[in-house]
């Protein structure tokens, strides 16, 4: 049967494979399809997260997202807490047309739920079961927010993005940070399975120096990196490209992403250069979701000039700003020294301990 107007509710708190079914479902049955995500004060993943996922998830035209507010408790036995909630659907419903417009009738309703049925009757339209066993896609939202990582294949790329656990290693010129990070990634890696897909950031800067000095060595072989002018606008374009970098490979990888570097390290080296503290790169580095940083130690590793580095005579004084500062942001940082065995154990470690942590939501809004 072909609807015109269907209607799907739900959390979405994160959304899932079965709740992109849901909705393809119902897309694929109706003329026209309001998806109204119901979320409460105590749910801790951003309401405007939520939608926007489900916006770039399902993006038919016939297909409209609504973002509602809906802090009414759980009792399917209650006449008047009932009341409340469809009160605040069909106010989604309104917004779904602008303030002030009549909502559209609706003829069906799209659930996996017990509560379907009744909703249903409520809305005074015909209720359509998609899957209430879960045998398609055996994942609900509950499921994801207990483990993460088993239900990681259920999962869209902005929900990874988002729940990945993001590990900066950085530190001085020549101090093993590219190494470190591109073995961290390879063990977790190996581990195979959902982790199979953990994947290294490559420091952005880097290759911005390179293309920036390559040009200007053409006219003088002898130039190195401290002999070009900077602008505080290239350190913003640097922290702009590795995070757009971050957000790609987080997308399409493991629970884990290890990142080469980061924004508060482009931070350090604009005011290496210019002298200065650059708030709009600061700004990128508050915004980044990252969860650990590994600092490299220079002590027993000799510096190696490869032709783009700064020099070996500014790599003390940048290390301990690299410390002083992971250390007065009191971010969350181990330091590691010693042979590249010892570096990686003590990252294993560090990462493993992260892990272990697990994700934390708030609980949502349950029946009493």
């Amino acid at each position: 049967m072909r609807f015109r107007h269907g209607l799907v509710i739900g959390k979405f708190y994160p959304p899932h494979a079965g709740h992109h079914h849901l909705i393809d479902t119902a897309a694929g049955a109706c003329e026209r399809v309001t998806v109204v995500v119901a979320a409460s004060t105590v749910e801790t993943i951003p309401l405007a997260l939520r939608t926007a996922w489900l916006r770039e998830a399902h993006p038919q035209p016939h297909v409209e997202i609504v973002p509602v507010m809906d802090d009414a408790p759980i009792d399917y036995g209650s006449d008047e807490i009932w009341s409340m909630h469809v009160a605040a659907f069909r106010e989604g419903l309104a917004l779904g047309r602008g303030l002030g417009v009549q909502p559209p009738p609706v003829d069906a309703v799209f659930s996996s739920e017990a509560y379907g049925p009744e909703l249903a009757r409520r809305m005074s339209a015909a209720h359509v079961p998609v899957d209430p066993p879960r045998e398609r896609f055996p994942v609900s939202g509950t499921a994801v927010r207990r483990d993460p990582v088993g239900c990681w294949e259920w999962l869209s790329p902005p929900v990874r993005a988002y729940l990945a656990r993001r590990v900066v290693v950085l530190g001085a010129e020549s101090s093993g940070t590219t190494t470190l990070a591109r073995a961290l990634a390879a063990h977790y890696a190996a581990r195979g399975g959902v982790w199979a897909a953990t994947r290294w950031v490559p420091e952005y800067g880097r290759t911005y120096c390179e293309e920036k000095l390559a040009p200007a060595r053409r006219e003088d072989p002898s130039l190195w990196i401290g002999d070009l002018t900077w602008r505080s606008e290239e350190f913003t374009l640097i922290a702009e490209r590795h995070l757009a970098l971050e957000e790609s490979a987080a997308r399409s990888g493991s629970p884990l992403l290890v990142c080469d570097t980061d924004a508060l390290a482009t931070c350090l080296w604009h005011e290496r250069y210019l002298g200065t503290w650059p708030s709009r790169v600061e700004a990128l580095h508050e915004r980044a979701p990252h969860h650990l940083w590994i600092l490299t130690d220079i002590d027993g590793v000799p510096f190696e000039q490869d032709g783009w580095r700064d020099g070996e005579k500014i790599r003390s004084r940048m290390a301990r700003r690299f410390r002083e500062e992971l250390e007065r942001r009191d971010l969350p940082h181990i330091v590691v020294s010693g042979p590249h065995d010892e570096r990686m154990a003590a990252a294993v470690r560090a990462v493993d301990d992260l892990l272990a942590e697990g994700w934390s939501f708030g609980d949502p809004l349950t029946p009493a």
